[in-house]
């Protein structure tokens, strides 16, 4: 598994909302905005309301690969952007969780195998 960076970390911990890519069953890719939670192994956790019942859900136990990536935008003039581009694999978990009763008992947790950031402090070499 790839670790993050420390500023990888500390960008990632700042934010609330991914956009999680899954690919479904014909080869297409599906994008759905997500909560996220970075987790101290690295590994990066996804709830939801009814996760089990997504179709991104659905998807990963067809496919497991997934990329999430996370941005923002931190200056319109000068334009500055910033995010992280996390590819890996997820696996599907039922059970308790301390994501908040407000969740699901489904969670995907992420783990990392390229992480690729930019216009982050410290940030990684292209």
């Amino acid at each position: 598994m790839t670790e993050f960076s420390e500023a990888e970390r500390v960008y990632l911990r700042s934010q609330r909302l991914g956009r999680l890519a899954t690919v479904d069953p014909h080869g297409q890719p599906q994008a759905n905005p997500v909560g996220f939670f970075l987790q101290e192994d690295g590994t990066i956790l996804i709830g939801g309301l009814a996760m089990g019942s997504t179709k991104k859900w659905r998807n990963l136990q067809k496919n497991p690969k997934v990329a999430l990536v996370v941005d923002d935008i931190v200056s319109l003039s000068p334009w500055r952007v910033r995010g992280v581009d996390i590819r890996g694999e997820a696996e599907l978990l039922t059970g308790p969780h301390g994501l908040g009763a407000h969740f699901s008992e489904e969670v995907i947790r992420v783990r990392p195998r390229r992480i690729h950031s930019w216009g982050l402090t410290g940030e990684r070499a292209p």
